[in-house]
């Protein structure tokens, strides 16, 4: 193994986890406000409704295929039959991946069409849409030639080991070595993925509406053509007794 491999397959992936997680604390720290996908709904609409859908339900798919292939040991997974697993590794994985390019390339085509959404992008979501770019061309691309084309490669024996071996803290880099370049230069994109991602709109990714389940509810008053502020004239119907209404209405009648 060279001293490139070493590097690549060792000490770059710890590089790109410490930015990671280090980044994420740094931006939560002094960015919450920016904590955002910097949602650009407001400027365009019509091209986001469809391109964001496909891009964001075919990237799911592709993420639980990649936990399966990466995540879950080879022993388990020979439980399913190889050709069972070939065609929902192949077929499915590439139909997801084919559906999330067509909406990501909609995403960067509106993005560099519409002016208003053009001007509101940031070097980061340039670098972001690059590198992801990448990553996602040479997935595509390694899945089509070596899976349908090539025959299929078994990339659990060694890819999915050095995977899984760099959270053991016992990085296998001889494993990776071995597999085909594709993989390798897909495996390397990713952790650059990784490495940028605290510093982009991905953070996005990471944040959940949990405060929803507790906050208080919001009250909207209305506002009368020519009258003050929240005030409001009797309406027909139902009011509620002893509150702001029942005060409004005792008050109409003096």
């Amino acid at each position: 193994m060279s001293g490139l491999d070493t590097f690549l397959f060792i000490v770059f992936p710890y590089m790109c986890l410490v930015s990671l997680v280090v980044g994420h604390i740094w931006r939560y720290r002094y960015d919450q406000f920016g904590w955002t996908s910097r949602s650009s709904q407001w400027y365009e609409s019509r091209m986001l409704r469809w391109a964001s859908p496909m891009f964001h339900f075919g990237l799911l798919f592709v993420l639980m295929g990649h936990f399966v292939g990466l995540v879950i040991p080879e022993s388990w997974t020979t439980m399913v039959p190889e050709s069972l697993y070939h065609l929902m590794s192949a077929g499915v994985g590439g139909i997801a991946g084919i559906v999330m390019v067509i909406g990501l390339i909609g995403l960067i085509y509106r993005r560099r069409t519409t002016p208003a959404v053009f001007r509101a992008t940031t070097k980061s979501d340039k670098l972001m849409y690059v590198v992801l770019g990448a990553v996602i061309a040479l997935g595509l691309t390694t899945t089509f030639y070596w899976q349908i084309i090539g025959g299929g490669y078994d990339y659990r024996q060694t890819v999915a080991v050095w995977f899984r071996s760099i959270f053991y803290f016992n990085p296998q880099a001889a494993d990776m070595a071995s597999a085909p370049v594709l993989f390798q230069m897909h495996a390397v994109c990713a952790f650059a993925l990784f490495a940028i991602w605290p510093y982009t709109r991905l953070v996005h990714v990471f944040s959940a509406p949990v405060g929803y389940l507790w906050r208080p509810y919001i009250v909207y008053r209305s506002r009368d053509v020519g009258g003050e502020p929240g005030n409001r004239g009797p309406r027909p119907g139902w009011d509620k007794q002893g509150g702001m209404s029942g005060n409004r209405s005792e008050n109409n009648y003096r």
